[in-house]
């Protein structure tokens, strides 16, 4: 059985999609997931699970099942986002202030060459296949590069976490 870590996107946000997270977690143990652990509110689960194939997608549904509303659910392994995490290319001084937006898939080459080619000031970004890695200098509140801006050029769904939050999941993942 590995440990996984769910990012759940766009729950609890501005009051839409509401899901508490002792409901989340009832659902997950539902689906015969075990050591189920959420954190903060904005849909972070930490569970075991002995399959690999489709976790995402049985998630999804499953949320759509009980709750109506479609919610675009990112797995992985507490490994894999160590290592995410590990790569995180910005300096000691920006890395604690780093965005990581996890795509759901690798976007198309084509794509990523153009994505690469955009600047806004005071916003940096280094584009891999599994991660935008972002430092917003005037903050993520004010910011070109968000997480919708990237879907849309690279036609992938993404979800966006903070390093603090990452690094939270990454520790609780064991």
């Amino acid at each position: 059985m590995k440990t996984h870590i769910a990012l759940l996107r766009g729950i609890n946000v501005g009051g839409h999609k509401k899901l508490k997270m002792a409901d989340l977690k009832l659902l997950f143990e539902g689906l015969g997931f075990e050591n189920v652990v959420t954190y903060i509110q904005s849909g972070n689960v930490i569970f075991s699970a002995a399959g690999e194939r489709s976790l995402s997608e049985k998630i999804s549904n499953e949320i759509t099942n009980k709750f109506g509303w479609e919610v675009p659910v990112l797995v992985k392994t507490g490994e894999a986002i160590a290592e995410i995490l590990a790569d995180c290319p910005f300096d000691e001084t920006k890395k604690t202030e780093t965005y990581y937006m996890l795509l759901t898939s690798p976007p198309k080459a084509k794509l990523m060459e153009a994505v690469r080619e955009i600047s806004y000031p005071n916003e940096e970004f280094v584009l891999t296949p599994e991660c935008v890695y972002i430092y917003f200098g005037n903050g993520y509140g004010n910011a070109k590069l968000n997480n919708n801006f990237f879907e849309k050029k690279l036609k992938v769904a993404a979800t966006t976490r903070n390093h603090r939050t990452l690094a939270k999941l990454v520790a609780l993942a064991g």
